[in-house]
């Protein structure tokens, strides 16, 4: 078998077929700019680097590369957990590179960006977890772009102990750990993940450095209750997160987990007053929002509150 003909996802092979619904009108990918597109396209693929738009098909990539905002995924494009609704590829990831914070942090000076996201692949295969590499990449990144504010999008640091604090001593602007979904859901979704140990993660997170913004984000539409959403709300406040995204699970292809669902823009503006009544900051709520979807915006918006409430 060619590498091209291989499987995307040889684990899920066996999986059981499940057809994709057709997606409802209000799921439409916005049209690009493309000059501005294509230049953020090129400024990724010459520095041979990998983003989150790409490897997790984001239906928001030609909205934002055409606002020259790209998602960095560090560490490599394969990932080692199989969660059934990711679509980056799983198996043996390969070596660090070494030049990669370099390479970022040029990147995003190019690309002029005043926010950058930059998240990863669970790399279990480190002793670390990657927890290193992430502090490189953000000490480098701000080095060369002393104005840029650093978003991190991180994976729970399982069974690596302190690892995750490393990241933190590089003092991102914001720490970000998604929770995905509700835990009945977790042994089915996210089977290498343990819901309460990444809540931890992100209480731990905002215990260890109080200065930093923590952000968590949720998927509907996978068979879970409105009950449990509202649970999820509750067990992320009582872990001190300050900013909460929700949006829309596309199932990536039929080998996923079966989409149950649609939500109306209208039931993902009731979940977004909900969270803001809660006492999140920052509330993203809508059927394509996805972690760094409009992160730039809206950041920017908070520290403009901040300024003006002082």
């Amino acid at each position: 078998m060619t590498q091209k003909n291989r499987p995307r996802h040889p684990e899920k092979v066996k999986n059981p077929i499940n057809p994709i619904k057709k997606k409802p009108n209000w799921i439409r990918s916005k049209l690009s700019n493309s000059k501005e597109f294509f230049l953020t396209k090129t400024i990724v693929n010459k520095n041979n680097l990998v983003t989150v738009c790409q490897e997790a098909n984001c239906p928001n990539i030609t909205e934002c590369w055409s606002k020259r905002h790209a998602t960095f995924m560090i560490m490599g494009d394969t990932c080692t957990r199989a969660c059934a609704f990711c679509d980056v590829k799983t198996g043996k990831p390969v070596k660090l590179d070494e030049l990669e914070p370099i390479k970022i942090s040029q990147a995003v000076k190019k690309l002029n960006l005043k926010h950058v996201v930059i998240t990863s692949v669970d790399r279990d295969d480190l002793d670390d977890g990657g927890s290193n590499h992430f502090y490189e990449v953000i000490n480098q990144t701000r080095k060369i772009n002393p104005e840029t504010t650093i978003e991190v999008l991180t994976p729970d640091f399982l069974r690596k102990g302190d690892a995750y604090k490393k990241v933190l001593d590089a003092n991102p602007d914001v720490f970000n750990h998604n929770i995905e979904t509700v835990p009945s859901l977790y042994l089915k979704v996210r089977p290498g993940s343990r819901y309460f140990a990444s809540l931890e993660l992100l209480k731990n997170a905002k215990k260890i450095n109080k200065k930093v913004f923590t952000k968590s984000g949720i998927m509907v539409g996978l068979g879970e209750t409105r009950d449990e959403i509202l649970q999820v709300m509750d067990d992320l406040k009582s872990a001190d997160v300050d900013f909460l995204t929700i949006g829309q699970y596309l199932q990536p292809s039929v080998k996923h987990f079966p989409l149950d669902r649609y939500y109306t823009p209208e039931e993902f503006k009731e979940l977004g007053d909900i969270a803001k009544a809660k006492g999140f900051l920052l509330v993203s709520s809508s059927p394509l929002t996805r972690s760094s979807y409009h992160a730039d915006e809206d950041f920017a918006k908070l520290q403009q509150n901040r300024i003006k409430n002082h």
